[in-house]
């Protein structure tokens, strides 16, 4: 059995003492949670934010993650100063950062594997745009993305791995796939998987669904069988909705 992953991407807001508002009130009402708990902060709240989970069951995660270990990278973070700050996840080739910043199949690949070598767990995010969608190549839009995500990757790394599958048309905007369109892309995902790594790989492989989940439709999207979690943006910002999300 998959053990389920609900992770909170935080994105471009909480400063470090609306943080540690959110963390201590969220800490309490998630603290039975059955399915295991990360949230991502930005990057000036992380080494803030890791001061307050220990003794909690919330991982930390940070939202990327540079390819180099050092360099002439100006703004860029790499693996082993997330490492060092105590950083489990990372999410990597969010479509905000394909859009805005000009990630690519490549450059999420490179993240992926430094997130790897470091220890680190990945969220690779795959997903298609509503033209896309429209258009009947969802499913080759996502095993093209996956299957890159994890050119010359070995099995064993990426057993451990997360994938989040978000649909761009529905990241903040409160629309959602239904449960069904969801479950269905989830599985085309791990069917990409599977044909590179074989059966025994896709079966480990944690998928989320990442297209505005919250405590509305949490229940029912989490009661499909391909589906292994969330990545949630908004509802992550206010701790009853998120854990209210967790708790599914």
């Amino acid at each position: 059995m998959r053990k389920p992953i609900i992770a909170g991407n935080w994105k471009m807001n909480m400063t470090p003492t609306e943080a540690r508002k959110l963390v201590d009130a969220l800490a309490p009402l998630v603290a039975d949670a059955a399915c295991e708990v990360v949230i991502c902060p930005p990057y000036v709240d992380l080494a803030f934010v890791a001061d307050l989970l220990p003794g909690t069951n919330i991982a930390l995660g940070a939202q990327n993650v540079h390819w180099a270990e050092k360099g002439a990278f100006t703004g860029e973070i790499s693996a082993p100063m997330l490492k060092e700050l105590g950083v489990k996840y990372v999410i990597v080739g969010h479509s905000e950062r394909r859009q805005y910043f000009g990630e690519t199949d490549e450059t999420v690949n490179l993240r992926t594997k430094a997130a790897i070598n470091a220890g680190i767990t990945p969220i690779i995010c795959v997903g298609e745009s509503l033209e896309q969608r429209e258009n009947g190549v969802t499913d080759a839009v996502v095993t093209v993305q996956t299957v890159a995500a994890l050119k010359d990757m070995p099995e064993a790394a990426v057993k451990g791995l997360v994938i989040a599958y978000e649909p761009i048309w529905a990241i903040g905007t409160g629309k959602t796939a239904t449960k069904e369109e969801a479950n269905e892309t989830i599985k085309v995902i791990r069917d990409a998987i599977r044909g590179v790594f074989g059966e025994a790989v896709a079966a480990e492989v944690r998928i989320q669904y990442g297209g505005s989940m919250n405590p509305k439709n949490a229940s029912e999207l989490m009661a499909m069988p391909e589906i292994d979690g969330g990545l949630i943006g908004g509802a992550s910002l206010k701790p009853e909705d998120f854990a209210r999300v967790v708790k599914y």
